[in-house]
């Protein structure tokens, strides 16, 4: 029987967020999996896949905050915001001091209107942005609300890169989901007059998950065909208490729910989780007389 729950993975460089989904699918043999919250290939960190009923949950689970450390390199502006791209300007970062980046960064704690970086995978006129720019296309994408919570400097080291002068600053960031942190290091050095880029990302949580909740790294050793790896999963029903209010149930209630009747129990939220015998059942939301199902997972 194909399990079902969530896998939280420490992602490695190098490899996409589909290639991960790629990878845990040849490991437990089973096709029914996605993921939350795409990191890009350079960067690592906590990813959520779905795994069975699992890719159901994820849309309603309450991940909507992130946590980052990065490295943003300011005196180089690349075309993609980071270090996969190649070099678009380089001012060089003579004269920058700390005490000047920790007062530019300071504009964008809060909530803030970000223009995502061009090289994304937001559509434009029916196709990926990153595709219109190789194409070579001049891309202007339209800013959204973010909200950055926490925006603090680490450390600043003084290096050279290419012959030009440039500071390597050491950063942490949370922040709501939707959030660039290639376009805070464009926009930091651009304020700056010096240009910016992200050289390293590392994501250490998503909702509540953290780097220490991970239990696999994405990396497989050569298998036999047809061989599985075991792979630790986190229950749908310990999934839902880390995210969403729930409530229990008796047996006739989770009989009700099974066949997707509503429920005269309350619930606190759109949507609660649903838990019998310690298994999560269902999804449901406040209704006039108790409350209704928005997934049934049984």
């Amino acid at each position: 029987m194909d399990a079902s729950g969530l896998l939280i993975v420490d992602k490695p460089a190098g490899i996409t967020s589909h290639q991960v989904v790629s990878r845990a699918r040849r490991a437990l043999g089973q096709k029914k999996i996605g993921h939350a919250g795409t990191l890009d290939p350079m960067a690592t960190g906590v990813l959520l896949l779905g795994v069975g009923k699992g890719t159901r949950l994820l849309t309603h689970l309450t991940l909507a905050d992130k946590a980052y450390d990065a490295t943003i390199r300011l005196g180089q502006a690349t075309i993609t915001d980071d270090a996969e791209g190649e070099i678009t300007d380089a001012a060089g970062a003579a004269g920058l001091t700390a005490a000047a980046v920790s007062d530019a960064v300071g504009a964008y704690r809060g909530a803030i209107v970000q223009v995502p970086s061009a090289v994304s995978a937001i559509k434009v006129g029916g196709q990926r942005s990153y595709a219109r720019v190789r194409k070579g296309e001049a891309v202007e994408l339209a800013g959204r609300p973010v909200t950055v919570s926490r925006f603090d400097v680490l450390g600043v080291r003084e290096a050279e890169a290419d012959g030009v002068p440039v500071l390597d600053v050491g950063v942490t960031v949370e922040c709501s989901s939707g959030t660039y942190i290639r376009a805070l290091a464009r926009d930091l050095g651009r304020d700056l007059g010096a240009g910016g880029h992200l050289t390293a990302l590392r994501r250490t949580r998503v909702g509540p998950f953290t780097l220490a909740d991970a239990t696999w790294d994405a990396v497989l050793g050569d298998l036999a065909p047809g061989q599985r790896v075991p792979l630790d999963l986190t229950s749908l029903a310990d999934a839902a208490r880390a995210c969403l209010p729930v409530v229990e149930v008796d047996a006739a209630r989770a009989a009700d729910v099974a066949v997707g009747r509503p429920l005269d129990v309350g619930v606190p939220e759109d949507p609660t989780g649903i838990i019998a015998d310690g298994r999560l059942i269902a999804l449901y939301r406040p209704a006039a007389a108790g409350s209704v199902p928005v997934a049934v997972l049984i």
